[in-house]
């Protein structure tokens, strides 16, 4: 069995959901030399998180964006962690919800994913910052 794994940041993006697919690629060339495996990428944060949908009409970006916003709203008088900003609460609520990492199984030494999909940095601060992941590939 072969194991890879690589650390990346991310560059700081606006607040929304980004395809991330070419970066996590290129971090991981290595991924070639697996014919049947998987691949995990985790996100080291707690206000964003990683999701695998629709990879060609951006306006899918755009409805989970309002989608998210509609059903995590900013100022909510209940929240009590609010140090950091009123998108602070919601931006942890939201990555809850989406998750902290996904996996993908590797085939022919590249990722197994369908023909529309692609990965997102689901980014749910407005400042969020440069965000840090860790990807592992394994496999024969």
């Amino acid at each position: 069995m072969k194991m890879f794994q690589q650390g990346i940041q991310l560059k700081a993006r606006s607040r929304g959901f980004h395809l991330i697919t070419g970066e996590i690629l290129h971090a991981l060339p290595s991924i070639s030399e697996i014919k049947t495996g998987m691949c995990q990428v985790f996100i080291q944060h707690t206000s964003a998180s990683l999701t695998i949908n629709e990879n060609a009409d951006p306006t899918v970006r755009v409805d989970f964006e309002m989608y998210f916003n509609k059903s995590v709203p900013e100022n909510d008088p209940d929240y009590r962690h609010d140090y950091e900003g009123s998108d602070d609460m919601p931006a942890h609520l939201k990555a809850s919800l989406l998750g902290s990492s996904v996996m993908i199984p590797v085939r022919n030494g590249r990722l197994a994913l369908g023909t529309w999909q692609g990965i997102y940095l689901c980014e749910h601060r407005d400042y969020g910052g440069p965000r840090s992941l860790v990807i592992t590939a394994w496999g024969i």
